[in-house]
């Protein structure tokens, strides 16, 4: 496991220990950051618990969305392969 690498997310500081590098790590921390803001800012007098619910909230709806996204893709992917080995098929 890395070094911790500190990190900030709504203005408190914490250590994050991951098999990922650095630069990951903040990236991450930046988006969650990043949406714990967009959140606190859209709904007024949120607690930080509330917050962070919501922002769990909103990520999980989005990775959810990203995996079903590309079960489609792979499902249209594997369609298109069929039919060209129909049509390569057809033709010898």
């Amino acid at each position: 496991m890395e070094q911790p690498v500190r990190v900030r997310i709504l203005d408190h500081e914490y250590l994050i220990r991951s098999d990922e590098g650095e630069d990951h790590i903040q990236r991450v921390a930046e988006f969650v950051d990043n949406r714990f803001r967009e959140i606190r800012d859209n709904v007024k007098g949120l607690s930080e618990t509330k917050t962070a619910i919501l922002a769990a909230f909103h990520i999980a709806s989005e990775y959810f969305q990203a995996v079903k996204d590309r079960e489609d893709v792979k499902t249209q992917i594997q369609n298109r392969a069929r039919t060209l080995n129909q049509l390569i098929d057809s033709i010898s």
